[in-house]
């Protein structure tokens, strides 16, 4: 065995001799994006590996093993103590060991492979009325294996527990490559060459506990979220020698996890939530004991700053329900009768109000409350990163844990100590079980700051210690924590853990600096590797003022964009599954590229792969809880990329489609006439467009004029887009009527440009000057502007003020409306059209989603009496330019699969499809073809509701 680690090529060299189906990569991109978690550490692996089953894991830690390479398991990668990152071999087993390989439902029991979903357990097992029951608000991306390594509990933690509670065995590859099987009856060997390592670690484990009893009895398991450390307590007699639940919490130092057997449980068929309202966190938690006597399934508390953050980035709307105070607890109750719940929730209520520290309380009856609120709440830790004054906040003391009846006096005491080391913060968390998520407003890039912060986290240990506390509830101890363990034990208990973490892994080669040998909690800080340049930019970027780098530090790696439902982001990770296609992926990488860690800096081959299937959708602009706007940092970046050299041909033919439809429009019949022939899949592959799509038919260039309502008294601007000109001139018409009628006469204008295309393919120069031009012209006019196409409201509204730094710029942005946004100050006024459908299938552009709110389009439907709307919530695939690229076709196809598809196919033939977005209308008719009519704008819909096409 070597005593240093390998060069990334001899790993990569051994892997693919002595494991040739295994995937590994030792990019400079695939190190970037795994050098972080969600914490507040950088530590770049020498390489990625992407098992594909448990053989696969074997083979990679024998080699590692051999070589003397760490090893670190990773799931989601959603770690906010840091321990998902490695200097060794990472293995992302949530690429390809997703799978869900038993379900009893007699039993009530799921064996799973450790990288599948928690969401996809629970999708498997919703259809026998069972749920597995921790909960994380991560629950959409993190992994059954991560949830083992750190014990991870959940918002019903105060009925669910912990996970430990509820594995029945575990099959496990051990520092060496040898397989075991871990359950209730001890350790057992997978075939008789590991059966005398085996026989050997149950021999040591037992020799530990032998030696602690008392310590350990004394020490571990006082309180219910106690997972710092490991948890030797389960190895006692008296709890049966369980190597399962001592493996929970372990956070990979011990063994891999690579399947798990699980026990389910039936779901409550009745729960109700009840929302209170306090003047402040302690006084919410002076109420947590009255609470627990009633029994609930969650009790969850958080302050003003994440509702402030989430109203501020998503709207007011965005949460709604919250009865009057500055700081709230969610109560859970549930149980078998929906009448008794109910008297329970009223009877609590009364109790709460004589109490005399609640200022007000509610019972949640409606859906969409419910869902709003809990969407609050999950989104904690990614709302409580940037806040409403754009300062950052940092994990390091997000998961301490009291007993429930201690935690006033800690939140009281720990206030105290914020307030003597002049740091605020964010207080959210699993009150009923005492546990304290808090991100604070640490400087870890700067020296003073780091000494602050280490002062900080040795009090904030000390204070824990002495409140009876843990370090960490559910999170696990990381990097963040293991240095502190110290603060909590004694020198006997720390060499037990010692002895413990040996036996099973003698050579510390699973996830070292974790536990025992820590590195220092000052180690490896992110904000305090490498070297960070901050470029200029053409955009301003006016909610981030310090930057492209501040812009790219904006994620903080909580992985909403890995989900597979809620929301749009990121339609590219969903379709691949590739953590380099996730926004947070490429976000790593950019920061990588301005730390100077990837050659080539804006010309940089890692970074232009990362952001090659990004969509440029928007979406991860209002999904993202920080708000990372990734296509407007692909946008940059192409700018900077290509400059003064030759482009992809899409970005000539695609990009500059503006100025080829006022061509064509001057000669339409010969052109759709050659586009049509022989030289027509020429013409396209010259182009870098694909054949596999039917290009549309352009247009007249007055043809748009045809059918104007009168523009006599005109109170607004319609805005005739490009794509409307020459694609769907009847539409300008339409639009124009329905506003008439709606008491909105609008001056019909098609002389002015978005400058879109240039936009997204990353020609800035061309669009700035396309920006003046239009910034001007419409800044002579009054009235709302209320524009046809989504994505040309969209880049007015958002992308103009960024671009053009004018006055003209910024009025016009602001007096920008969509046709949905318009119609919905119409309807606000009392205006209702005579006849609308009674049901809609719904596809919103994403650029409208993202700028103009996500239910724009499907509340203003709603107000308009249309009854039932089937949205397909997701991108449509085409995304302007980028589902024409003969590139990005079969993705393109792989995004409309996600819900667009589904949703047509599911529809009955007579039920009008709304898509207000040109390349959404693209891609259904592509989809559909001649089985059922197109796609309408809502302008169509409402001009002739009688007609599915709205034609």
């Amino acid at each position: 065995m070597t005593s240093t680690a390998p060069s990334p090529e001899v790993l990569l060299e051994a892997l693919r001799r002595e494991v040739p189906s295994l995937r590994v990569d030792t990019s400079g991109g695939r190190r970037a994006q795994y050098a972080y978690d969600a914490s507040n550490y950088r530590v770049p692996p020498l390489a990625v590996a992407f098992p594909a089953d448990a053989d696969e894991v074997a083979g990679a830690h024998r080699v590692c093993h051999r070589l003397g390479v760490p090893v670190t398991s990773r799931g989601a990668g959603t770690s906010m103590a840091g321990n998902a990152v490695g200097t060794g071999l990472v293995l992302d087993l949530s690429r390809h060991m997703r799978r869900v390989l038993d379900i009893d439902a007699t039993a009530q029991t799921a064996r799973v492979e450790a990288g599948i979903v928690l969401d996809a357990l629970q999708d498997a097992a919703a259809p026998y009325g069972l749920v597995f029951g921790p909960d994380p608000s991560s629950h959409s991306r993190c992994t059954i294996g991560g949830m083992i390594g750190n014990d991870a509990c959940g918002n019903h933690s105060v009925r669910y527990g912990r996970t430990g509670e509820h594995l029945l065995a575990l099959d496990l590859v051990l520092a060496d490559g040898t397989r075991a099987v871990a359950d209730r009856d001890g350790l057992h060997a997978v075939d008789e060459a590991g059966r005398e390592r085996v026989a050997e670690l149950t021999a040591a484990l037992r020799g530990i506990v032998d030696t602690n009893l008392a310590a350990i009895r004394l020490t571990l398991g006082r309180i219910p979220r106690q997972v710092s450390g490991y948890q030797l307590q389960h190895l006692l007699p008296e709890n049966g020698f369980d190597v399962v639940r001592a493996l929970a919490g372990t956070e990979g130092t011990c063994a891999t996890v690579v399947s798990a057997s699980v026990r389910l449980l039936p779901k409550p068929p009745a729960a109700l939530l009840i929302a209170l309202g306090y003047d402040d966190v302690v006084d919410a938690a002076e109420d947590v004991p009255l609470i627990l006597k009633f029994s609930p399934a969650a009790v969850e508390g958080l302050d003003e700053a994440i509702v402030a953050t989430m109203r501020h980035r998503r709207g007011p709307a965005s949460v709604t329900g919250l009865p009057e105070g500055r700081a709230w607890l969610y109560v859970d109750l549930d149980g078998e009768d929906p009448q008794q719940v109910a008297a329970d929730a009223e009877r609590l209520l009364d109790e709460l109000k004589a109490a005399g520290r609640m200022v007000s309380g509610r019972l949640i009856t409606d859906r969409a409350e419910r869902a709003s609120l809990w969407r609050v709440r999950e989104d904690g830790a990614g709302l409580a990163a940037r806040l409403t004054d754009g300062s950052a906040s940092w994990p390091g003391w997000e998961d301490a844990a009291v007993a429930p009846d201690q935690l006033a006096g800690y939140l009281r005491d720990f206030r105290a100590l914020m307030a003597e080391h002049r740091l605020t913060g964010v207080l959210y968390g699993h009150f009923g079980a005492g546990c304290v998520h808090a991100r604070l407003d640490f400087r870890p890039d700067t020296e003073d700051g780091r000494a602050v912060m280490r002062a900080f986290l040795t009090e904030a240990a000390r204070l824990v210690v002495r409140h009876g506390g843990t370090l960490s509830g559910e999170h696990g101890d990381g990097r963040a924590r293991s240095e502190l363990l110290s603060e909590m034990y004694d020198r006997p208990m720390l060499d037990a853990f010692a002895a413990f973490k040996h036996a099973w892994d003698p050579e510390g080669l699973l996830n070292p600096g974790i536990l025992v040998d820590p590195r220092p909690l000052d180690a490896d800080l992110a904000l305090n590797t490498g070297r960070t340049t901050t470029p200029s930019t053409v955009f301003a970027l006016l909610e981030d003022p310090d930057g492209i780098t501040a812009a790219a530090n904006r994620c903080v790696g909580v992985g909403r964009c890995r989900s597979h439902t809620g929301g749009v982001m990121c339609p590219s990770y969903r379709a691949t599954g590739d953590e380099q296609h996730s926004t947070r992926g490429r976000a790593r990488t950019l920061q990588e590229m301005l730390r100077g860690a990837l050659p080539g800096g804006w010309r940089s081959r890692e970074t232009r792969e990362a952001l090659d299937l990004c969509l440029s959708c928007k979406a991860c602009s209002s999904d993202c809880p920080v708000g990372v706007d990734m296509a407007t940092y692909k946008s940059e970046f192409l700018h900077h990329h290509y400059k003064g050299r030759l482009r992809p041909l899409s970005h000539y033919s695609l990009g500059w489609l503006p100025m080829w439809t006022a061509l064509a429009g001057r000669m339409p019949k010969l052109v759709n006439a050659v586009m049509g022939s022989r030289l027509g899949p020429w013409i396209a592959r010259l182009g870098g467009v694909t054949t596999k799509r039917s290009l549309p038919a352009f247009h007249g260039r007055r043809a748009w004029q045809q059918g104007l309502a009168p523009a006599e008294a005109a109170a607004a601007v319609l805005l005739v887009d490009s794509f409307t000109k020459a694609f769907r001139p009847e539409l300008a018409g339409a639009a124009s009527r329905v506003l008439a009628e709606a008491d909105l006469p609008t001056e019909a204008r098609g002389d002015v440009c978005c400058g879109l295309t240039w936009i997204t393919t990353g020609q800035l120069g061309i669009a700035r000057r396309v920006l003046e031009r239009t910034a001007a012209a419409l800044d002579a006019s009054e009235g709302p502007i209320v524009v046809t196409e989504p994505s040309c409201a969209a880049a007015l509204a958002k992308d103009l003020p960024e671009l053009v730094d004018s006055d003209a710029a910024r009025r016009v942005a602001a007096r920008v409306r969509t046709f949905t946004g318009a119609l919905a100050e119409r309807v606000a006024e009392g205006w209702r059209p005579e006849h609308v459908p009674d049901e809609v299938v719904l596809q919103t552009h994403c650029h409208q989603y993202a700028v103009f709110g996500a239910g724009q389009q499907r509340e203003l439907l709603r107000d308009l009496g249309i009854q039932k709307v089937t949205e397909a919530t997701g991108c449509c695939g085409v995304a302007g330019n980028f589902g024409f690229e003969h590139d990005h076709y079969d993705l393109s196809m792989a995004v409309a699969d996600q819900a667009l598809r589904p949703r047509l196919e599911a529809a009955d033939l007579g039920t009008p499809v709304l898509a207000d977005g040109f390349s959404c209308q693209m891609q259904i008719e592509h989809l559909v073809g001649d089985d059922r009519p197109g796609a309408t704008h809502l302008a169509q819909l409402l001009d002739d509701p009688s007609s599915p096409s709205g034609s």
